[in-house]
């Protein structure tokens, strides 16, 4: 077989229409070949870029035409079990036009839209984010608690294991932007089926519904008080649970992680662990005073910076994860060593893969399986 890429035996035979029509219907775009990827985009225009937020790479990449076609093309090195969120971005004089890839049916969803994915060589979707049959389902039931902190009543989704029953002791997980876990990260399946597979324990899980994200979530007082003050002293008084610091975990991906840190910061005795996925957690005691991120980000840099200053035990284990895709990686990483300075046990995880829900989906194996291991080695402290 020959070692030359597709594309490139393709561009040696002078293609015409009904080629490149017969290529595209042979090969599935992009088309993974070892450890490079070739993306397609087939039509007439100026300019084709690929749209893309690859860490230290251009955001936009261009796209060649294969000579005398419609056909254009850009081959990207991709590391094994690589996973990347991309659009096309087409010219035509002075109309550009940014859209998903009409040659490729895989999406990734989020609250903002879709995008086009590419799945590197090596990279599967976790069986055990798909619906298993033989894997019981859990309950999820809504609640709304009244929060004088927040001066609002705020709904909550909590989910129960299948086999709930009022005589057990459930550990409380916490998580932050509860609906978009549920609806982008498939979290009710992947409770359902890592309980099943005794992956972790049976837990109760707490979906938050943040009313405005970028302030409740950016060291907000008030968003701590409501958690250690109200909704957990709601929970613990109407549901079996552990009700000590063991059996208290807060998690949160970007803003979230950024709330679930500054609120155990506010109560340090009060939770024992922490998850945070691709954490916020922007600085400038290094590298000058502009953090680039815009106002939003301001009461965060404060409380990072502060929280660099002064490090605080605050759990007594974090499991910390952040896709290598990111530009938030490096911030994550340096925060480790920070974190283990205040005496905490860390986990820390990097992906290939980028700022996005299917990140913080197949890291939740990781993360919970560490923090509320299955039944076979639970213990608390």
């Amino acid at each position: 077989m020959s070692g030359r890429l597709a594309i490139n035996q393709l561009g040696d035979r002078r293609p015409d229409a009904a080629a490149v029509d017969r290529f595209l219907a042979r090969h599935e775009a992009p088309i993974v070949e070892g450890g490079r990827c070739t993306f397609l985009w087939r039509g007439q225009a100026d300019e084709v870029h690929l749209v893309h937020r690859i860490v230290g790479l251009p955001d936009r990449l261009p796209l060649r035409r294969v000579a005398d076609t419609d056909l254009w093309y850009l081959v990207l090195e991709l590391a094994e079990g690589s996973r990347v969120n991309y659009q096309v971005e087409v010219r035509r004089g002075e109309h550009v036009e940014t859209g998903n890839d009409p040659l490729n049916p895989k999406l990734s969803y989020s609250p903002v839209g879709t995008s086009s994915v590419c799945f590197a060589s090596g990279y599967t979707t976790p069986d055990w984010a798909e619906p298993d049959p033989e894997a019981r389902p859990g309950k999820l039931t809504e609640i709304v608690v009244a929060s004088p902190a927040l001066r609002r009543n705020c709904p909550v989704t909590l989910y129960l294991p299948a086999r709930f029953r009022s005589t057990a002791a459930y550990p409380l997980l916490v998580v932050h932007d509860g609906g978009d876990f549920l609806q982008y990260a498939a979290a009710r399946t992947v409770l359902d089926n890592l309980i099943h597979r005794l992956d972790i324990a049976e837990l109760v899980v707490a979906f938050l519904h943040p009313r405005d994200r970028l302030v409740e979530y950016a060291d907000s007082p008030a968003h701590a008080r409501f958690l250690t003050h109200e909704l957990l002293p709601r929970l613990e008084a109407e549901l079996p649970l552990v009700a000590q610091p063991s059996g208290r975990c807060l998690l949160g991906s970007s803003f979230g992680a950024v709330a679930s840190l500054s609120t155990a910061y506010r109560a340090p005795d009060t939770y024992g662990a922490l998850a945070l996925m691709s954490g916020s957690f922007v600085f400038t005691d290094i590298g000058g005073a502009d953090h680039g991120g815009g106002p939003a980000f301001d009461p965060v840099v404060r409380f990072v910076n502060h929280y660099r200053q002064r490090p605080r035990r605050v759990a007594g284990r974090l499991f910390l994860s952040c896709g290598v895709y990111e530009p938030l990686i490096t911030p994550n990483r340096s925060m480790v060593l920070t974190f283990e300075s205040a005496g905490m046990a860390v986990r820390f995880v990097e992906r290939r893969d980028g700022h996005n829900w299917e990140n913080w989906r197949d890291t939740l194996r990781d993360a919970l399986s560490w923090i509320y291991p299955g039944p076979q080695k639970l213990v608390y402290e």
